[in-house]
């Protein structure tokens, strides 16, 4: 997840939370204002910022160190687990025949040694095109796991704050400078208090440890998984093979 993505997702979803919370108002209320002039709109059932706090938040961390967040990452990493061993194959494969080049290339003639830097290349952009395209599928499925449990969690963060006397909360999730945060101290981050109070309004239960030893903290640590595993292949550090001069 690149900041500009994180910080429009957290605007908008944040943005369309506080919508439906004033959607949401009894109508007894919307009632009552329609028979009294100036009466304040049915946003006044957000609550209101009258704190002097100033806290953080990890929106990524809170995110992804939910159980719901846990969970749905952990099913995403299964899902693309053929994928990564897809291109993990074309990965040792292309090595396979660089290093068939290197080693076998000075006893090819020319028409062979062409046809295997060819070859190369050629399998080089397929695998470069297919770990592009798993790389952006991987990141809209984050992205979508992003939006739906940041806008069940948004109205808990606002709930929090404004029960806890915050007046601002700012998010952490990139560190300075890409984000807006040089320093910032433990005392003020609401990530954890956050994460728990979702845990229990989600009813979703903690998923069971992993075998490096279970999920990280909820204090800002945790991060989304990343695309397939499998590293990008070097470009062929080939040159084209010089040719040799006919035989006399």
């Amino acid at each position: 997840m690149t900041s500009k993505f994180v910080r429009i997702l957290v605007a908008t979803v944040f943005g369309l939370s506080l919508s439906a919370l004033a959607q949401t108002a009894p109508a007894t209320n919307a009632a009552s204002q329609a028979a009294v002039p100036n009466a304040p709109s049915a946003a006044s059932a957000v609550p209101a910022a009258t704190g002097t706090r100033v806290g953080t938040i990890n929106i990524e961390g809170a995110i992804f160190s939910s159980n719901e967040g846990r969970r749905d990452l952990d099913a995403l990493s299964k899902k693309l687990e053929p994928k990564q061993t897809e291109l993990k194959g074309m990965s040792e494969e292309i090595d396979g025949l660089k290093k068939q080049l290197s080693t076998q290339g000075d006893k090819m003639n020319d028409d062979a040694k062409n046809a295997l830097v060819r070859q190369i290349e050629s399998k080089q952009k397929v695998f470069e095109r297919s770990m592009q395209d798993a790389r952006e599928e991987a990141q809209g499925q984050q992205g979508e796991i992003m939006q739906r449990v940041l806008g069940k969690m948004a109205p808990v963060i606002v709930k929090y704050a404004s029960e806890n006397g915050f007046g601002i909360i700012i998010d952490t999730s990139q560190p300075w400078p890409q984000g807006p945060v040089v320093w910032y101290g433990q005392s003020v981050d609401i990530t954890l208090p956050v994460v728990e109070a979702y845990n229990v309004k989600s009813g979703v239960p903690a998923p069971p440890p992993t075998a490096a030893g279970g999920a990280k903290p909820a204090g800002g640590a945790a991060r989304p998984a990343t695309p397939p595993a499998a590293k990008p292949a070097t470009p062929p550090a080939t040159k084209p093979p010089a040719t040799t001069p006919p035989k006399q």
